[in-house]
């Protein structure tokens, strides 16, 4: 079994069974954690990742018994056994039954989360790219993210991490949409979360420069002339005061 690199954390927590938001998606009773494994007690299975310096190495996808890797380059260099996912996603689900028993019920505290979005790549009109919406200070680790074009939900070209961990026992996540950048779009990630009195929307669109006018450029291009020709004007005046006093005094001699 794998050495886990932090220490162990193993909460439970009662949870309700309906969210404010009124997606019934988000549905939970209780939650343990053990370093990165997490197990809602509501799902058929949990989640299982591995971290280094803060960045997901790799999770194994208990469904399929398989590691995916972030990286596939990795798997040239270390491997991982799933089956030892599944014994410590197992064990995490035994301790936290019998603690369950043992909860006085008490609710969890629902953090508020932190949305932020963002393109992967500068924009060009046209050129494809990937918006990222990063959902941070998670707690607890039970999400709806999805992308709105248009005020319409789509599912095609999206993408998400698992939840991954932070030193304060939160969460961030990150989704991820391919999209072709057009002014006429706009686009919103959504979020759903219990610390929320409602859905949140988080709106993005291509910020495209407003052309000048033609009278607009016609009146810069001349106060560019005149303040140009002025400087001119100015500049030959003091050279030719310059040569006057340098002349005046070469004539006036030594005293």
């Amino acid at each position: 079994m794998m050495v886990l690199n932090r220490a162990l954390i193993l909460v439970v927590l009662a949870l309700t069974t309906m969210s404010p938001c009124g997606s019934e998606d988000i549905v939970a009773d209780h939650v343990a954690l053990y370093g990165t494994n997490v197990y809602h007690s509501y799902g058929p299975s949990g989640q299982y990742s591995h971290e280094f310096d803060g960045d997901e190495e790799f999770y194994v996808d208990l469904e399929k018994e398989e590691t995916v890797w972030n990286l596939p380059v990795f798997s040239k260099f270390a491997s991982f056994d799933p089956q030892g996912a599944l014994r410590n996603i197992n064990a995490v689900k035994f301790n936290l039954n019998i603690l369950m028993k043992r909860s006085n019920k008490t609710a969890a505290t629902n953090r508020i989360p932190e949305v932020t979005v963002f393109p992967k790549f500068p924009v060009m009109l046209d050129e494809a790219n990937t918006l990222i919406c990063l959902v941070d200070n998670i707690f607890p680790p039970v999400i709806n993210i999805t992308w709105l074009k248009n005020k319409q939900s789509i599912m095609e070209g999206v993408a998400e991490t698992n939840f991954l961990p932070k030193n304060d026992h939160s969460f961030y996540k990150l989704s991820y949409l391919t999209f072709l950048p057009s002014a006429d779009d706009i686009y919103d990630c959504k979020i759903e979360h219990w610390g929320l009195d409602e859905p949140l929307l988080k709106h993005w669109e291509a910020e495209i420069p407003t052309p000048m006018s033609k009278l607009t450029e016609t009146v810069v291009c001349a106060l560019g002339l005149t303040v140009g020709l002025v400087g001119i004007m100015v500049g030959t005046v003091f050279i030719i005061q310059g040569l006057r006093s340098s002349a005046t005094s070469r004539h006036q001699g030594p005293l």
